[in-house]
């Protein structure tokens, strides 16, 4: 991506298609998440489908379409980003050598025990988190499949095979829901707070990002020059 050094001390971050897919991929996950423990069905047994406006949340055939609208977004989003980033051979999220390393060093520093490595356009830790929540995410989207296919005329798979691929799929909510949870809890230390508005803008501040990510902002101003 070609980022561009803006008015009011701000830097683009992240163009169009890294918001698109950021948000069609939270949106699809977190609907994903709502639509599947509907079909539990938990919302009935605690009766949230009495709460004014949700009675649709305990109609199985309503919340399967849910599912499978937000499953097709969410397939959209992954394909449209692994080609998009592909063809571009923008690989800054990939996860390097010495990230773990990296990430306690990054960890330590927010919490005052340590001096924070210089930085490119992402922190060692946001790179492992994008290994952990695309891999679980593969997970889902791979077992969700085979669900779907099941339930197709003249496929069958044996009720084992069925069992484990339901296991797999729920330890990827598990999984999901808990990388969700760090990712978002990162943003309770004052340091992250800078990148918020990356997510709704893909523009932060200039002086943070010379400050944190250095190597990635001399990068951008070498490229100007």
């Amino acid at each position: 991506m070609t980022e561009k050094i803006i008015r009011k001390k701000k830097i683009t971050r992240h163009g169009f298609s890294v918001l698109f897919v950021h948000w069609a991929v939270a949106i699809s996950t977190f609907v994903l998440i709502f639509s599947g423990f509907a079909q539990m069905p938990l919302y009935k047994r605690y009766m949230l489908d009495r709460v004014p406006g949700l009675s649709w949340v305990s109609d199985y055939s309503v919340t399967l379409s849910i599912h499978y609208w937000a499953a097709a977004l969410l397939i959209f989003a992954m394909v449209y980003h692994i080609v998009f980033h592909s063809m571009r051979r923008d690989f800054d999220m990939v996860p390097r050598r010495g990230d773990i390393r990296e990430s306690v060093q990054i960890i330590m520093a927010v919490l005052g025990w340590a001096k924070e490595p210089e930085n490119d356009k992402y922190l060692a830790e946001q790179r492992l988190a994008y290994l952990f929540i695309g891999f679980t995410l593969l997970i889902l989207v791979v077992t969700g499949i085979i669900k779907v296919l099941k339930n197709l005329p003249y496929i069958n798979f044996s009720e084992g095979f069925m069992l484990w691929i339901t296991q797999f799929h729920n330890l990827g909510t598990i999984l999901i829901i808990i990388g969700i949870v760090v990712h978002l809890g990162a943003f309770i230390f004052r340091e992250n707070w800078p990148m918020l508005p990356g997510i709704f803008t893909g523009k932060i501040d200039m002086e943070y990002a010379k400050r944190r990510h250095s190597i990635w902002y001399d990068r951008v101003f070498a490229k100007k020059r």
